[in-house]
């Protein structure tokens, strides 16, 4: 299975799914029995509707489903509230930026189950070593690199207005705000009739939306990096 062309491929849906469509509009969420789904972009205008949801006791699984942009304040409030209910997190298609550290919040977070192709775009402000790869998303690790990308000081936090933002589209420049959602770590996984397919890229944000142009990354395993749990 390390044929250039089958990587392409398989790299090339998880591209399509995650940028293709119409804009991302705010989050949609949606109570499916003992699911919590959320769609759309996580720019905070659904949290309080988000943190109902999971105090009433209901919920036991939050589905991210093709999720492909928000904030670094909105992801931190999203991750804050699953953290707290202790719920597990699940991805069904793409979970890009501010998505992708709210689903790390889970107490047990995975790819779901389907045929569809599933990916997730954490973003970083450099690229990371492999040491850091190897506790970069665990536990209140994953938390602490929100650090990254939100105000330094609650001064700050106070005047600064995070601005919602899709994965495919290039970010304002902006000296006190380094969120890239096209720059980051990229891990997919692709359905096939022995199983899944799992593969890693390093994504400086210059490739657009053709994420064929990200870094492919060697023993990058998303279960033994954390990102996913059995």
């Amino acid at each position: 299975m390390k044929s250039s062309s089958l990587l392409g491929w398989v790299l090339s849906i998880a591209c399509i799914a995650a940028v293709t469509g119409t804009p991302a509009a705010a989050a949609d969420i949606e109570l499916q029995g003992r699911e919590l789904v959320v769609s759309g972009m996580l720019d905070g205008s659904a949290i309080k509707t988000f943190t109902d949801h999971l105090a009433s006791g209901t919920v036991r699984t939050v589905v991210f489903e093709d999720l492909s942009g928000g904030t670094a304040d909105a992801a931190g409030a999203f991750a804050d509230a699953i953290r707290a209910s202790g719920v597990a997190t699940e991805i069904r298609g793409q979970c890009m930026a501010a998505c992708a550290y709210a689903f790390l919040a889970g107490k047990t977070h995975r790819f779901g189950y389907g045929f569809q192709v599933n990916g997730i775009l954490l973003p970083v402000a450099t690229r990371p070593t492999a040491a850091e790869l190897a506790v970069r998303w665990r536990g209140e690790e994953a938390h602490k690199t929100l650090a990254d990308f939100t105000p330094a000081t609650a001064a700050t936090a106070g005047t600064a207005t995070a601005k919602p933002v899709e994965a495919s589209v290039p970010p304002t420049k902006d000296t006190g705000d380094n969120w890239q959602p096209d720059h980051g770590v990229l891990f997919t996984a692709s359905p096939t009739l022995f199983g899944r397919i799992y593969n890693a890229y390093y994504c400086d944000g210059t490739q657009g939306r053709d994420f064929s142009k990200c870094e492919r990354l060697s023993d990058a395993d998303p279960y033994k990096l954390g990102v996913l749990t059995p």
